[in-house]
């Protein structure tokens, strides 16, 4: 029956620990909150918030929950389980703080490794815009590889689609997926509103914060706000995003088919950038907003200044420093950064670690918690000739 294909949703509340008991004491006041399990999601510009995570528990030595094995990922597209984390089993490391690599997600699961009082957030993308990438960066699938266009493939109804192929799951509802739900919607109406509102019930008893990447520096605000951290703490450039010559416009008619096709991901992304807004009310007011958005752009833009030779991003056939090239996939071209030469070791090193991509610093925190698992490795070349590309890998680009 329809009812059996809800997602299970265990008593709402007990997922996790309610965020007004993480926080905040009865003065109202807080603390850095540095337990934190961030669900990465594909296309949505986690890359970019990976890259925030690393910075900061790096400059504290907090420890990260890895993918074992030197994974860039948490063994995508599998359920997640604690095996996969290096240091789980053996018992090396008893405590972790931030988990943040790529995984589908399984809250149980996860909780037996994070600690009790962690702070859970993820971020959604419109899965119009997504759709685009997704067809772009996964053109090689068995989903997208015969049509020639987005379009071919939406006008194609999903009568060549097969949801057992490996990796179609990128092809229709990966949002769904990645939280670790049936991204396979119903075709009825009134049943796909109901799965629909289980499935936003269920990610809302698992996570305490929602963001949205068509408003990445009001996500950054809210964040920084919910985890007691710094306008330092949640600065950036954006990493792992394409070229504009890479992308496309959607016409009305196939912005249409798209929430047709991904229409779990479409009720998702309703739901979650409205009750964004709403808590952007309840934290802050839209004044504030402004002024603290304003704030950030402005030291992006001082840091822009003062770390990248030309002031931005260029493409990856330009970026000098090999150790800090992005990984390419398909047609997309993914660029990088250059550091302005001359600056002092301090700036160097924050400049530098700012523009590191996932996988170099990925193994950077590898090679730091478990140095005696990291054969040594000359250049990122050699790192790119000893990590597959396989599945594990055609997650890395976000836009």
């Amino acid at each position: 029956t329809f009812f059996s294909l809800l997602p299970h949703v265990e008593s709402l509340h007990l997922y996790r620990q309610p965020f007004h008991l993480l926080n905040h004491n009865k003065s109202d006041s807080c603390h850095p909150q540095n337990h934190i399990v961030f669900l990465k999601t594909h296309k949505t510009a986690s890359s970019t918030i990976l890259n925030i995570l690393f910075r900061y528990g790096d400059s504290r030595n907090l420890t990260f929950a890895l993918p074992a094995n030197m994974y860039s990922q948490l063994y995508y597209p599998n359920f997640f389980l604690p095996y996969f984390v290096e240091g789980v089993n053996p018992r090396r490391v008893t405590e972790f703080h931030i988990m943040c690599n790529h995984m589908r997600f399984k809250g149980l699961e996860v909780r037996k490794v994070m600690p009790v009082d962690t702070f859970y957030f993820s971020i959604l993308r419109n899965p119009l815009s997504m759709m685009e990438s997704l067809f772009t960066y996964y053109k090689s699938t068995q989903a997208f590889h015969s049509f020639k266009t987005l379009q071919d493939f939406l006008l194609d109804g999903g009568q060549s689609y097969n949801a057992s192929f490996p990796s179609n799951h990128y092809a229709r509802n990966i949002l769904t997926f990645d939280f670790g739900l049936d991204n396979s919607a119903p075709v009825n109406k009134s049943e796909l509103v109901k799965f629909s509102t289980s499935l936003i019930a269920t990610v809302e008893s698992n996570f305490h914060l929602i963001l949205i990447s068509e408003y990445f520096d009001e996500s950054m605000v809210l964040l920084k706000h919910a985890l007691c951290w710094t306008l330092e703490d949640v600065v950036s450039f954006r990493l792992n995003s394409r070229s504009e010559k890479s992308r496309s416009k959607l016409t009305p008619e196939v912005a249409e088919k798209v929430k047709q096709w991904s229409s779990l991901d479409w009720h998702l992304y309703q739901h979650f950038n409205r009750s964004f807004w709403q808590r952007i009310d309840t934290v802050l007011g839209h004044a504030k907003l402004r002024e603290e958005v304003k704030l950030l752009r402005a030291r992006r833009a001082e840091l822009e200044k003062i770390c990248l030779l030309g002031g931005g991003a260029v493409d990856p056939e330009q970026v000098h420093d090999s150790s800090v090239k992005p990984f390419q996939y398909g047609t997309a071209v993914i660029q990088g950064y250059n550091i302005r030469p001359g600056l002092n070791n301090d700036t160097h090193h924050l400049c530098q670690r700012m523009i590191t991509p996932e996988l170099q610093y990925t193994r950077a925190m590898y090679t730091k918690q478990f140095p005696d698992l990291v054969p040594p490795l000359k250049n990122i070349d050699t790192i790119r000739a000893k990590i597959s590309i396989s599945t594990e890998l055609l997650e890395t680009c976000d836009l």
